[in-house]
C-alpha cells in the first residue's frame, strides 16, 4: 500500500489528484471546528468533558461528523444526512418502478438519482438542523451531562434562524467537497471525508485509554487493533467466484465468445450498511424516552428501556443489536442482487454457469449460493459490531467510550482504505500501460 502511495506521489498527474485530495481534506476538517453562530465555544467545552456519547444515534451521528456535531461546528451535521438520503434512494428502487427504470438507464439515469439524492439531503439536513437546535436549547440531553445547562450565548430568534441556515449550508459544502474530491481527486469523495471524520478520533481515543487505564491496557488495545484490522481486511477481501462461460458465435468469418468470467460474490456484500441501520433503528427508543421522563416519575417502559437499551453493556441489547444486524444484512443483500436479473441477462449475452441449466435454474444456483455466503458474512458483521459492546461491559465506561477498534469505525475506514488503494494501483498500471504503448 505504503508503495503504490510513492509511485503514485512520483506520477505527476496522480500528484496533483492527491494533494488536492488531501487539500479538501484539510477545508473538511477545519470546517469541524469553526462553531456555528450563537455559540458559547467555552461553555461547549465545558459540556464535553462530562459529556457521555459512548452509545446511541448521537454518538453515531458524532463519529460520522468527526466529533463536530458536540461542538456544534458550523459542519455539525456531517456526512450523514448525505447518507441517509443514499440509503432511502436505493431502497425506493425496489418500490418506486421510476427509480427502477432510471437505475436501468445507466449514466443518464445516474445521474438523475444522484440529483434526488441532493434534494433529498437538503431537506433532511433542515430536519436535522432544526432537531440539533432543539438539543442545543436543552443541551443535558445533547450532551448527556446534567451539569451542562446553557451553550447558546444568544438564543434570539434571529441568531436561531442563521444558525439553522449555517447548519444546511454546511451539509451542502460538504456534499460539494466530496463530491469535488470524486471529479478532481483520487476516490470516491464521501467515503474520503467519512474515512477522515472517524480516523481523526484514533488519537484522542487512544490517548484518553492510555490516561485513564494506563500503558499496558494503552499497548494491549493497540494489539487488539491490528488485529480486527487484519480479519477484516481478511474477510473483506474473500469472495466467491462463480465461473462463468460464453458459448461461441459465429459472425461472417469472426468467431467471437469462447471466454471465461466468474461473478464475484463478496462474503460481506452488505458492507456497513446493516451495522448504521441497527444503531440507529436501536437508538431511537432511548431518543423517544428523553422526552418522556419526569422527575416525579417515569412510565413503566421509560424506565424498562433507561435498563435494558440506554447503554450497551446489556445483554438484551446485544442480543438485540445481534438480530437487527443479521436481518438487514439479509434484507439489503436481497435488494441489491437479484439473482433472476443476473441470470437473464446472462442468457441474454450467451453466458451460462458449467453444469448449470440457463434461465431459472440459473438464478435458483445464484440465489442458493447468496444464501450460504451471507451467513458467514452476517455472523461477521455481528461479531465486528459486538466488540466494543463486549469491552464496554470489561473496561470502565469512560475508557469503553473512546474504544476505537471495532463496529462501525473500523468497518469503514478498512473499507474505504482497500478501495482508494484499489483505485489508486488501477490508475498506476493504466499510466504504466500507456507508457508501454508509446514506447
Amino acid at each position: 500500500m505504503l508503495a503504490a502511495f510513492g509511485r503514485a506521489f512520483k506520477t505527476p498527474d496522480l500528484r496533483k489528484k492527491l494533494l488536492f485530495t488531501l487539500f479538501i481534506i484539510v477545508i473538511y476538517r477545519l470546517g469541524a471546528h469553526v462553531p456555528s453562530p450563537g455559540v458559547s465555544y467555552p461553555l461547549v467545552q465545558e459540556c464535553i468533558k462530562g459529556a457521555d456519547n459512548s452509545n446511541g444515534l448521537l454518538g453515531l451521528v458524532n463519529l460520522f461528523s468527526g466529533g463536530a456535531l458536540l461542538q456544534l461546528s458550523i459542519m455539525a451535521l456531517g456526512i450523514m444526512p448525505y447518507i441517509t438520503a443514499s440509503i432511502i434512494v436505493q431502497l425506493l428502487t425496489v418500490v418506486i418502478p421510476r427509480f427502477e427504470t432510471l437505475k436501468k438507464e445507466g449514466q443518464a439515469g445516474q445521474s438523475k438519482m444522484t440529483q434526488y439524492t441532493r434534494y433529498l439531503t437538503i431537506g433532511l439536513a433542515a430536519l436535522q438542523a432544526a432537531t440539533l437546535i432543539t438539543f442545543a436549547q436543552n443541551p443535558s440531553s445533547l450532551f448527556q451531562n446534567p451539569t451542562c445547562t446553557r451553550i447558546l450565548a444568544d438564543d434570539s430568534i434571529v441568531t436561531i434562524l442563521i444558525m439553522w441556515i449555517t447548519l444546511i449550508a454546511g451539509t451542502g459544502l460538504i456534499m460539494w467537497l466530496g463530491e469535488l474530491v470524486t471529479d478532481k481527486g483520487v476516490g470516491n469523495g464521501m467515503s474520503i471525508l467519512i474515512f477522515t471524520s472517524i480516523a481523526a478520533g484514533f488519537p484522542a481515543s487512544l490517548w484518553n485509554i492510555q490516561q485513564r487505564s494506563g500503558w499496558t491496557v494503552f499497548f494491549g488495545i493497540i494489539a487488539l487493533g491490528f488485529l480486527i484490522i487484519a480479519l477484516v481486511v481478511f474477510v473483506e477481501q474473500s469472495q466467491r467466484r462463480i465461473p462463468v462461460q460464453y458459448a461461441k458465435r459465429m459472425v461472417g468469418r469472426r468467431v467471437y465468445g469462447g471466454t471465461s468470467t466468474y461473478i464475484p460474490l463478496k462474503v460481506n456484500m452488505a458492507g456497513v450498511i446493516p451495522v448504521i441501520f441497527a444503531s440507529s433503528l436501536l437508538a431511537l427508543p432511548t431518543l423517544i424516552a428523553q422526552f418522556n421522563r419526569n422527575p416525579q416519575g417515569s412510565p413503566a417502559w421509560v424506565d424498562w428501556i433507561d435498563t435494558y437499551l440506554s447503554r450497551g453493556d446489556h445483554p438484551y441489547y446485544m442480543a438485540i443489536y445481534t438480530l437487527l444486524i443479521l436481518f438487514f444484512t439479509f434484507f439489503y443483500v436481497s435488494i441489491t442482487f437479484n439473482p433472476t436479473e443476473v441470470a437473464d441477462n446472462m442468457k441474454k449475452y450467451g453466458g451460462f454457469i458449467p453444469g448449470i441449466r440457463a434461465g431459472r435454474p440459473t438464478a435458483e444456483y445464484l440465489s442458493y449460493v447468496l444464501t450460504r455466503i451471507t451467513v458467514p458474512g452476517a455472523i461477521y458483521l455481528a461479531l465486528i459490531s459486538l466488540i466494543p459492546l463486549i469491552a464496554l461491559s470489561f473496561m470502565d465506561s469512560n475508557s469503553a467510550a473512546n474504544f476505537p477498534f471495532g463496529g462501525t469505525s473500523i468497518l469503514i475506514i478498512v473499507g474505504v482504505g482497500l478501495e482508494t488503494v484499489k483505485q489508486i494501483e488501477a490508475q498506476l498500471q493504466q499510466r504504466h500501460y500507456e507508457g508501454f504503448l508509446r514506447s
